[in-house]
Parts: C-alpha cells; sequence; structure tokens
C-alpha cells in the first residue's frame, strides 16, 4: 500500500471511532462484500413476509367469521307479513320516530335472497333486499301519515 492509502484508512478508522453515524455514512466500499451481506438477508426478508401474510389471513377468516355469525338466517314465503326497514325514508329524522314501516305481504320469493313486497291498500309491489324484512308477528299498526303545517313568521 502507497501512503496515500494507508493515510486514508487510518483518516477513516478516526472518522468510526469518533461517530458511530460516520460508520453508517463511510459505507462499504466492497460491493462483493454487500452483495453478499444483502444475500444473507433475503430469506430473513422473506421469512417475515410469509408470516405477515400467514397472520393477514388467519385476521381475515376470524373476521369473517364474526360477520357471518351477526347475519341472521330469514326465511320468508308468499302471503306472509313482514315488516321493512326503510332506511331511506328520513324526511324528519326524530329519535321516537320508527324506522321499520308496513306491514306488508311477501308476493315473490327471487333467489338469492331478494324478495317481492306488495302493499295491500295501494296493491303497489316493489323488490327489496331480505335482511331488510323482518317477520310482522301481528297487532294493529295505525298508519300515521305526518302533517307539519309551517306558519310564517
Amino acid at each position: 500500500m502507497d501512503v496515500i492509502d494507508e493515510t486514508f484508512l487510518s483518516a477513516r478508522k478516526q472518522v468510526t471511532k469518533a461517530n458511530p453515524l460516520k460508520k453508517a455514512l463511510v459505507g462499504v466500499h466492497d460491493d462483493e462484500a454487500a452483495g453478499e451481506k444483502r444475500k444473507l438477508q433475503l430469506p430473513k426478508l422473506e421469512e417475515r413476509r410469509l408470516s405477515v401474510y400467514k397472520s393477514f389471513k388467519l385476521y381475515k377468516e376470524k373476521m369473517k367469521a364474526y360477520h357471518d355469525k351477526k347475519i341472521l338466517k330469514r326465511e320468508f314465503y308468499p302471503g306472509q307479513s313482514v315488516l321493512w326497514f326503510n332506511s331511506r325514508l328520513r324526511l324528519f329524522p326524530r329519535n321516537l320516530k320508527s324506522k321499520w314501516s308496513g306491514p306488508f305481504l311477501v308476493k315473490d320469493v327471487k333467489p338469492y335472497g331478494a324478495i317481492e313486497l306488495e302493499d295491500p291498500e295501494s296493491q303497489r309491489s316493489w323488490i327489496v333486499k331480505g335482511q331488510r324484512l323482518k317477520p310482522y308477528l301481528g297487532g294493529e299498526i295505525d298508519r300515521l301519515a305526518t302533517i307539519i303545517q309551517l306558519d310564517e313568521p
């Protein structure tokens, strides 16, 4: 080695001993050694990726089981009286106003949970999702029409 190389190595050792952060900045000048070090890190990275994938898959299975447990299996048949959860009817949202409207009659049961309802008063029919229905067990329901008159100030 010549004098310049020895001076460079001694200066480098002094910098890295003085400040550990400088050690990271000086870096490795040997490309082959850096490549070998990187190759040794690849299996660890792959192992970490696989463990994260397994834990995420397990999490998804648990969440699916939890949500599927919350879904109630309801069977309806034509002629049955049901109540309909109408979440879109929000003209005057109040706490005491019921979101269940009806009773309606089941006109037809379609595949994949779709159900055709019929209003007994107006003979109008439409198709709704079966999860928005619950069986009507009886009793008299007063169909109220809310009329609000606004006075001028």
